[in-house]
């Protein structure tokens, strides 16, 4: 399988998953929605990343793609109201277009880099990877580190806003 049917794969992976849980109002936040990113993603990494840059500019790009992956996360979170369900008590989320509209954008770009890095700007993405030793695999690794950050990052923090909520439920109202 090429490196770039690979970057589509786990794009399409990872938007329809996120978009799957999330879209809509009154989302159930139950073991399964916090399970299945996770579980997700422990299956995707040892699949597609064989050999992770662990000096250099690889490295260094890889970890920055995590900080952006990490931030691109949180702002998803912002898009996210998570609150209790007037009908179970239980917590439940509502995501809606701006949220949609954050990840389709950055999974696109990121598809988009991918086919460009064969279709467009090969030579001169070859020829930056040369120049500041980045291999292949690191850029690749690199991108998919981005994902698997922006889903833990949003997993994270719905469980813990589920956990507050379900918290807040239990809490006894002084009167």
């Amino acid at each position: 399988m090429s490196a770039l049917t690979q970057a589509v794969i786990i794009n399409a992976a990872v938007l329809i998953a996120v978009l799957e849980a999330d879209l809509g109002p009154h989302r159930e936040i139950g073991r399964m929605r916090i399970l299945r990113p996770l579980l997700t993603t422990a299956g995707i990494v040892p699949a597609f990343v064989r050999s992770p840059a662990t000096h250099g500019s690889g490295l260094v790009l890889e970890i920055a793609l995590a900080v952006v992956g990490l931030a691109v996360g949180l702002l998803a979170m912002n898009f996210t109201t998570v609150y209790r369900s007037p009908r179970t008590g239980k917590p439940v989320s509502r995501a809606g277009s701006a949220y949609a509209a954050l990840w389709i954008g950055v999974v696109g770009a990121r598809t988009a880099f991918s086919y460009g890095s064969v279709h467009w700007f090969g030579p001169q993405l070859g020829r930056w990877t040369a120049d500041h030793r980045v291999t292949g695999e690191a850029l690749a690794d690199a991108l998919l580190m981005m994902a698997v950050a922006m889903t833990l990052i949003r997993t994270i923090g719905l469980a813990a806003r589920a956990a507050a909520v379900g918290r807040q439920a239990r809490t006894p109202v002084a009167q």
